[in-house]
């Protein structure tokens, strides 16, 4: 089976989304995805996952310090959060009118708007 090269993986989550952690040390927190790490397979999240981060004393901070940053989370550890209601849900994919495909909620049925 050949793969092909520069296909675009689709994901349940995108950047700008709520999720809802579902499992880890941050299980049960909510948050913005800031950042998607495509090739990984995860995703940063707005306060979830926090660890602290030693830092070299250097030019640009000559004191060093320690730093606490949102590390990757796992995209199977990570829920979108309806926008209707409010609560974690699965997503579907459906095409639209236009023969585009568009996410949808599971739980409402709702065509959720990106970002």
């Amino acid at each position: 089976m050949e793969r092909r090269k520069n296909k675009q993986k689709k994901f349940h989550i995108r950047k700008g989304d709520t999720v809802k952690v579902i499992a880890g040390n941050s299980k049960g927190k909510t948050g913005k995805v800031l950042e998607m790490l495509g090739d990984k397979d995860r995703a940063i999240v707005e306060g979830a996952n926090v660890v602290t981060k030693h830092n070299k004393p250097s030019a640009n901070s000559p004191q060093g310090g320690i730093d606490k940053v949102e590390a990757p989370i796992h995209l199977s550890n990570l829920m979108l959060v309806d926008p209707a209601t409010g609560d974690a849900t699965r997503v579907g994919r459906k095409l639209d009118e236009n023969g585009k495909l568009q996410r949808y909620s599971k739980k409402t049925g709702e065509v959720i708007k990106n970002g």
